[in-house]
């Protein structure tokens, strides 16, 4: 698969964009990367200078080589070699279901196969409801959702995504990738296993759009947290970066955020908790053996990998960064195959958005 990376950390955008560009030749499909001073001018610019490719972006903190920033233009063009095309929901707060018919158009375009095709996304809220209105259209062709929701944005300012360059807020840019001479495979990294002799609670109380967990077991869900994890209130929020909350499905666990505590107790949290979900406190496990196991996986699976993307939680990134990790994940990611990551306030994987978790595409 043809994969193109152009990098350019120059402050003038113009001069960013012609220093990132110098890489991407004739791209069939264009993900653009930006700060979000830059991503208005850059849109406009990208629009133009490749007039009639298919391009999705946003701002983010991205990952290259080993670092880290906020500051970054990236430029990924996808070669002759893919069948692509992109799209926007919109209005994710409301009614986001009147875009999917055109969706279905964009992905019977594209003639999805088995295995070697992607839905690629960037959104600004309403996560949920996202990846459950895309999934009318994308679970019958057979085609996984891979993405994560926009974070770091100035203050007052608002979340926003571009589709072909225009910019879009209360909504998901996407791009429906087909690569023609391999495979495509999605991974989620969790580094959080319930604790020992964790509890298992149900949620009796919750309050759906504000992402609020009320009680559980019909107590305040912040005491319960704090009995568990055997901290104060006034700890609690700091502790979420080592303690998460866990919604327990089987074998499986999907990491929520609380990032704080509400009246009487509720816990505010990145992903949506609903009634009668089976939680349980989290504790962090060995996340460098994890990601050695990780990285082993995706060599194992995919003999030639021509591109790594990942959208990996602030949460991640701020523990990671706070225990001096942060260098050396992103350089032994870099080590695997060409890698691009960014930052995300949470992560959209198949039928689910997760917090604390990171998500990641491999193209062969």
């Amino acid at each position: 698969m043809q994969v193109s990376i152009g990098i350019s950390q120059k402050t003038d955008v113009q001069a960013a964009i012609e220093e990132a560009s110098a890489k991407v030749v004739n791209p069939s499909l264009l993900i653009m990367l930006s700060s979000y001073e830059h991503l208005e001018k850059a849109a406009q610019i990208l629009s133009q200078k490749y007039a009639g490719v298919p391009m999705i972006g946003t701002s983010a903190t991205t990952y290259e080589g080993n670092t880290a920033s906020d500051k970054r233009m990236v430029l990924v063009g996808f070669g002759k070699d893919i069948s692509g095309e992109v799209g926007v929901i919109r209005n994710l707060s409301t009614a986001p279901i009147a875009d999917i018919p055109k969706m279905e158009e964009t992905i019977a375009k594209v003639q999805p196969g088995s295995g070697n095709t992607i839905c690629l996304e960037f959104c600004t809220n309403d996560e949920e409801r996202l990846v459950t209105t895309m999934n009318v259209a994308l679970e019958h062709a057979g085609i996984p959702v891979a993405g994560g929701t926009v974070f770091g944005v100035p203050e007052g300012a608002s979340s926003m995504v571009m589709v072909n360059g225009k910019l879009y807020s209360n909504a998901c840019a996407y791009a429906i990738i087909k690569n023609q001479t391999g495979k495509i495979r999605t991974y989620s990294e969790l580094i959080f296993q319930p604790m020992e002799g964790a509890k298992k609670h149900i949620a009796t109380g919750v309050k759906l759009e504000t992402k609020e967990l009320l009680t559980l077991d019909g107590k305040s869900a912040a005491r319960v947290y704090c009995e568990d994890a055997g901290v104060s209130e006034g700890q609690l929020v700091g502790n979420v970066l080592t303690n998460p909350l866990g919604r327990v499905i089987g074998d499986q666990v999907f990491i929520a955020s609380p990032y704080k505590i509400g009246k009487n107790g509720s816990l505010i949290n990145y992903k949506r908790i609903n009634e009668n979900d089976t939680i349980s406190v989290m504790e962090l496990m060995d996340y460098e053996a994890v990601g050695a196991d990780t990285r082993a996986e995706i060599r194992q699976e995919n003999k030639h990998i021509s591109f790594i993307f990942s959208i990996n939680c602030i949460y991640r990134h701020l523990l990671y960064t706070d225990r001096g990790y942060l260098q050396t994940f992103i350089g032994e990611m870099a080590k695997v195959g060409p890698h691009i990551g960014i930052v995300g306030g949470g992560e959209q994987l198949g039928k689910q958005h997760v917090n604390q978790t990171m998500v990641c595409v491999v193209f062969e």
